[in-house]
C-alpha cells in the first residue's frame, strides 16, 4: 500500500492585507492630527510663569504683541500705540472679547502699560497674557 505524502508549501506572509491595515492606520493618524493654527511671525520671547494655566486651543484669540524693540502689533500687523485703541474698537465683538496680550520679556514696562491703557479705553475688560510654563 502506497501512502500519499503531500509536499508542504513554504510558509508565506500575505502582504496585501498588511498593506490595507497600514493604509487605514495612516489615514486615521492623518485625519486625527490637530494642526497648529497660524500665529504671527513676530519673534517674541515670552516670560516664564509658575502659575500659568493652559487655555483651550480652540479659542481664537486676537493677539496684541509687543516685541523686544517695543513695536506693537495686532494679529501680526504693526500698529502704533496711539492707533491701537481705534484698531481694537474696529474688531468684531467676538474677537475683541477674546483679546490676549503677548509681550516680550525684554519689552519696556512703559510700553506695556500704554498698550494696556489703550486696550482698557477700547472696552477690553478681561486681558489674559501669554507666558511660557515654568520649569
Amino acid at each position: 500500500m502506497k501512502i500519499a505524502v503531500r509536499k508542504r508549501r513554504a510558509p508565506s506572509i500575505i502582504i496585501v492585507s498588511l498593506v490595507d491595515i497600514l493604509t487605514i492606520l495612516l489615514i486615521f493618524f492623518v485625519v486625527s492630527t490637530t494642526f497648529k493654527k497660524d500665529q504671527p511671525e513676530v519673534q517674541i520671547n515670552l516670560p516664564e510663569s509658575q502659575t500659568a494655566t493652559k487655555a483651550p486651543a480652540e479659542t481664537d484669540h486676537a493677539i496684541v504683541g509687543v516685541d523686544a524693540n517695543d513695536q506693537v502689533s495686532l494679529d501680526g500687523n504693526p500698529v502704533p500705540v496711539e492707533e491701537l485703541e481705534r484698531a481694537v474698537r474696529d474688531l468684531v465683538a467676538a474677537r475683541k472679547s477674546s483679546l490676549a496680550l503677548q509681550a516680550d520679556k525684554k519689552a519696556s514696562f512703559g510700553t506695556i502699560i500704554k498698550v494696556m491703557d489703550a486696550l482698557k479705553l477700547a472696552g477690553v475688560k478681561n486681558l489674559p497674557a501669554f507666558t511660557q510654563g515654568g520649569k
